[in-house]
């Protein structure tokens, strides 16, 4: 038996309805961890370029991290991957809280789906039992009334499922777990329903072996402390208000658009912004959630009266500011209830807020008019039209049906206002600005999966303590003049790339940057029991993002001359990636990874498709 991994894989065919186990090599493991690493190897290797993902041939998967199951802190993630149907491109959305620990107690490191069943299914994988069932019952029914029918037919167990918005094919939809965990970025909500699966319900009683029990307590143990001693700063805040922290600071330092990143500070002033502050938001809060393994539990569960809403998730920053600072909206109890219906339908915060935006810009232009809109006035901070107009997204109702798939899709069905719509290869943009954290703007245009503020950008990650002296992970110090144009902020953007890469794979959290020093490589020896250095992890990560790379020019994507809505940018993006490409080995004029580049990080298989 390994340590930390199980060493096996799960292959579900809903079209054969046939369930195989397979075996993988430590070799696997140690080039590409867990996560999208392990996610963009597999998928890359069984799945035919230009694979159209809505077709029973489009494989995507769930994939927890090398160190998630363990009590390794803030390592309880995992990633859907696959081909986003929204963006064409690499696709992956992280997530958090139970379910990603369960796959790895039913015993395996990834689930993979193919195939497309003839009516609604969901897959039961229960002590060793796997089953796939007819979910016709289930079909219709939000992500709360799923989990609650199948809770109540299975028992304790660990589900995600989707919602109304994944079995309209809603291309911003995304894929639920513990009611309102949603992996809601790249359209894999719409992929599930595509394949008509509701469900995946999980209970397993796999025990995770480690290396060394002993040293994996005490590495967890005094970083555990280090976050309970924490009385202020970002750790408290964290604690205490969630993201929604940022909900004023954001919006006053620059970093948060508004009105559809066209607006200005006067047009939401602090008498309005306070209106959707962190603390307001707290006021509802009846208890603090965390996901699995987390010391900080930054999430809570509420209870809002004035909507009706008796258990609901508190919304986070990204939610708060697509439908509030960008809709100019300061109703919080709208922004409770937009929250709300999202993570009950299944549907991206981010992108429906944006979209919306789109709309209310359009019907400003009079690019459409209240005929178009069935009699709604799409006003900036109309929260009675918001929810309505986000309610007809959801189940595609009349013009709910135009917007369902984003604003570009939007636009190009309308024939008009295409110039409103703020966005990246078709994904919206995330709720910060590129005019505010400069590489933002590299991030959200060249990025293997763009538009994600959640991928590596160096200038928005190094506000925590990877610039301070004795930096975030042992060996990792950051070039001294990164902030500025040249050698350095390249040779910075390689390092950062590449070390988020290998987090990420593992399962960490992403808020691990902001918090204090973690025990990386000390963790992975203690729970895999290899003995990495810096210089490994690094090459790890810079093979993991170059073929996320590879897999996105093999499906014919001119990553390059990809450029994003001049109103959301100030610099040189192109240049600044460019001189990334430099640094980690990839041709600045295309960005395609040189061939012995390819070579150099064990990608040899790589070269047939891009030479």
């Amino acid at each position: 038996m390994p340590n930390g991994y199980m060493g096996k894989i799960l292959w579900i065919d809903l079209s054969t309805e046939k369930l195989e186990e397979e075996e993988l090599s430590e070799e696997i493991y140690r080039q590409y961890l867990g996560g999208y690493g392990l996610a963009t190897k597999l998928i890359y290797e069984n799945m035919p370029a230009n694979t159209d993902p809505m077709s029973p041939n489009a494989i995507f998967g769930f994939f927890p991290g090398l160190l998630t199951g363990t009590v390794a802190p803030l390592s309880g993630r995992f990633m859907v991957a696959g081909k986003s149907p929204l963006t064409k491109t690499w696709g992956d959305s992280n997530c958090g809280g139970y379910f990603g620990p369960e796959i790895k107690k039913c015993g395996f490191d990834a689930i993979l789906i193919k195939g497309m069943a003839n009516n609604p299914k969901y897959v039961t994988i229960i002590e060793d039992e796997r089953q796939i069932v007819d979910a016709s019952d289930l079909w219709g029914l939000d992500v709360v009334q799923t989990e609650n029918m199948l809770k109540d037919k299975h028992g304790s167990v660990q589900i995600a499922s989707i919602g109304q918005a994944g079995e309209n094919l809603s291309l911003i939809s995304g894929i639920v777990n513990d009611k309102a965990r949603i992996a809601g970025r790249s359209g894999f909500g719409a992929v599930m329903g595509s394949k008509k699966l509701k469900a995946i319900v999980l209970k397993g009683t796999k025990k995770i072996e480690v290396a060394d029990k002993d040293a994996l307590i005490q590495h967890t143990k005094d970083y555990n402390e280090g976050i309970n001693n924490a009385t202020a700063g970002g750790i408290e805040g964290y604690r205490t208000l969630g993201t929604t922290m940022g909900n004023e600071i954001l919006f006053q330092i620059g970093d948060t658009p508004c009105k559809n990143w066209g607006g200005t500070k006067e047009e939401f002033p602090s008498e309005r912004l306070s209106k959707i502050s962190g603390v307001e938001i707290d006021k509802y809060k009846q208890k603090s959630y965390g996901c699995f393994s987390c010391p900080v539990r930054c999430g809570a569960i509420m209870k809002v009266p004035e909507v009706n809403l008796e258990e609901t998730h508190r919304p986070e920053y990204e939610t708060c500011a697509s439908f509030g600072h960008l809709l100019l909206n300061d109703d919080l109890m709208s922004i409770f209830k937009a929250n709300d219906l999202c993570n009950r339908a299944g549907i991206d915060t981010i992108s429906a807020g944006a979209t919306i935006a789109f709309a209310i810009e359009c019907y400003e232009n009079n690019l459409i008019s209240k005929d178009d809109t069935d009699g709604l006035e799409l006003t900036w901070g109309n929260s009675d039209s918001i929810i309505k107009l986000l309610s007809k997204i959801i189940n595609r109702e009349g013009i709910g049906d135009l917007l369902a798939d984003g604003s570009k899709i939007a636009g190009e069905k309308l024939g008009r206002g295409s110039e409103y719509a703020m966005h990246s290869m078709g994904q919206e943009l995330g709720m910060h600005s590129p005019k505010y954290y400069k590489n933002m703007g590299t991030t959200f245009a060249f990025d293997p999966t763009p538009g994600r503020h959640t991928t590596a950008s160096l200038d928005f990650f190094v506000m925590g303590p990877i610039i301070k002296p004795n930096g975030l992970f042992e060996g990792i110090t950051l070039p001294k003049k990164f902030k500025r144009p040249g050698e350095d902020r390249s040779e910075a953007e390689k390092l950062f790339t590449a070390i988020m890469q290998f987090t990420h794979s593992l399962g960490l959290c992403e808020f691990l940057y902001v918090f204090q020093k973690y025990p990386l490589l000390e963790l992975v020896k203690a729970v895999i029991g290899w003995d990495l250095d810096i210089s490994e992890a690094i090459k790890t990560g810079q093979r993991i993002q170059t073929l996320r790379q590879a897999f996105t020019l093999r499906e014919g994507i001119d990553i390059i001359k990809n450029k994003l809505p001049e109103r959301t940018v100030t610099v040189d993006y192109l240049e600044d990636y460019r001189g990334y490409c430099e640094k980690i080995g990839w041709n600045p004029e295309n960005g395609y990874p040189l061939e012995k580049t390819l070579q150099n990080l064990n990608l040899e298989f790589v070269i047939k498709d891009l030479y």
